[in-house]
């Protein structure tokens, strides 16, 4: 019972921050806390973000597609999953910062103002999803502008993982993966509005 209850709500959004925590500790203490284990952060907790987002993102069209005991806890758990998103993206921003400060030209040469721009964006979108994400918050926004915020808001940061990867794809092949995998979860959310628009409405 306690191991079930540990994957479940803010006790697995606790479980998973922790994780994500230790996973960049280790990251740095393996490069001597250099800039070599500052990169590693930022390409390990990008990789971290794009799962969570994932699950977050397709959790209910998999509950409707696929209703079992495992897509029943993705979609009871759909809240905790992007708030563990946010924390693997603020490490992930912690990581680029340290980036720019221990080494600036590095830095340089792997932006733009395009990216700085798109990048600063995505980040705004995910605070002010992640601050409404709480039953207080959540209510005094309204429930209106919460489902607006929270349905451009999630395919905004859809579009930011499709751009983010795709421009990469001539450095290596596996970049088309994300894209794909971005690309899945959309067809698996029209295909949940199909199959939920022909189910019998009740009388």
């Amino acid at each position: 019972m306690t191991r079930t209850r540990s994957l479940e709500g803010w006790p697995l959004l606790g479980l998973l921050s922790l994780l994500l925590l230790v996973m960049a500790a280790v990251c740095l203490a393996a490069h001597s806390y250099e800039v070599a284990g500052v990169r590693t952060v930022i390409r390990a907790t990008a990789r971290t973000s794009l799962v969570l987002f994932a699950l977050a993102f397709g959790a209910q069209a998999v509950l409707t597609l696929w209703p079992c005991a495992l897509t029943r806890w993705q979609r009871r758990n759909r809240r905790q999953l992007g708030l563990a998103f946010a924390v693997s993206h603020a490490i992930h921003a912690a990581a680029i910062l340290a980036f720019a400060r221990m080494d600036p030209q590095g830095f340089l040469q792997h932006v733009t103002t395009g990216t700085l721009v798109s990048g600063g964006l995505a980040y705004v979108v995910i605070v002010a999803m992640a601050l409404t994400s709480f039953d207080r918050t959540a209510a005094w926004i309204g429930p209106a502008v919460w489902r607006t915020l929270h349905w451009w808001g999630g395919y905004y940061l859809w579009v930011s993982f499709i751009v983010t990867n795709g421009k990469r794809i001539g450095q290596s092949p596996l970049y088309a993966l994300p894209v794909v995998l971005m690309l899945v979860l959309l067809a698996l959310r029209i295909a949940a509005r199909r199959r939920t628009r022909m189910l019998p409405r009740p009388a």
